[in-house]
């Protein structure tokens, strides 16, 4: 009974310190450096935890109940803890280390009233180069401007409603200049990822929809600003129809 019962007492600290790693950063209680320092040692022992835990559970399986449960709780947490360890590093293996992504690789939407909110961010506002944009070719060749045949009035309408339906802060909304920019806030860590739409009317009277995604921080962003792209066009072009 003891020994289920240290092995649960250490699964639940390890789940513990997982969950905070991230929490403690968004909260400003540690830097970025402990919060992955955390997040890596706990991630580690999550997986030392669930291979032991594995094998408790073989060896007791003829044991008291109590005993059994307690290490198949063990098992449930820290397994969770290393899926969700190994599911991250393996998403970050599979995508390129870049962290700016657009519709328009030769002419990119640019920061406007997102500049002053960038002034302290590592990565700034500027367009990330070439050699992220053939990265990007490479990696993401689905990501292209929405063409639509609605107003562009009415295209900025719906964006905006899709920006607060997400719950995304918006910043900005220049209907002479057709852009609008907003930030999101992701969970967990709080890193904070930059959105800029430009909308240009097409030569039939319909609109053009171009969009970049940034993140603030970081060098790679594991696909989400890809995958935030596609899901917004994507969401954008059905609410139209």
């Amino acid at each position: 009974m003891a020994y289920s019962r240290i092995l649960l007492y250490l699964s639940v600290a390890t789940t513990i310190v997982f969950i905070l790693s991230g929490y403690g950063y968004s909260w400003n209680i540690w830097s970025l450096g402990m919060a992955f320092t955390l997040l890596t040692y706990s991630a580690y022992a999550a997986i030392g935890l669930t291979v032991i835990n594995l094998v408790s559970v073989w060896f007791l399986r003829k044991s008291k109940a109590k005993a059994i449960t307690y290490v198949v709780f063990s098992l449930i947490i820290t397994g969770i803890v290393a899926g969700t360890a190994f599911y991250w590093q393996q998403r970050a293996q599979s995508v390129p280390p870049i962290h700016d992504i657009t519709t328009d690789l030769d002419n990119p939407p640019e920061f406007s009233a997102m500049v002053r909110l960038r002034e302290n961010a590592p990565n700034p506002p500027e367009y990330a180069g070439e050699e992220t944009a053939e990265m990007q070719r490479e990696s993401y060749p689905e990501i292209q401007p929405l063409e639509l045949s609605n107003d562009l009035q009415d295209v900025m309408d719906a964006a905006v409603m899709l920006v607060s339906e997400r719950e995304w802060k918006l910043v900005a909304v220049n209907r002479k200049e057709g852009r609008i920019e907003a930030t999101e806030t992701l969970p967990w860590f709080g890193f904070k990822d930059d959105v800029v739409l430009r909308f240009t009317q097409t030569d039939v009277g319909g609109t053009k929809v171009d969009m970049r995604s940034k993140s603030r921080i970081g060098r790679s962003d594991v696909g989400v600003n890809a995958e935030r792209i596609e899901e917004f066009l994507n969401d954008l072009e059905q609410s139209l129809e």
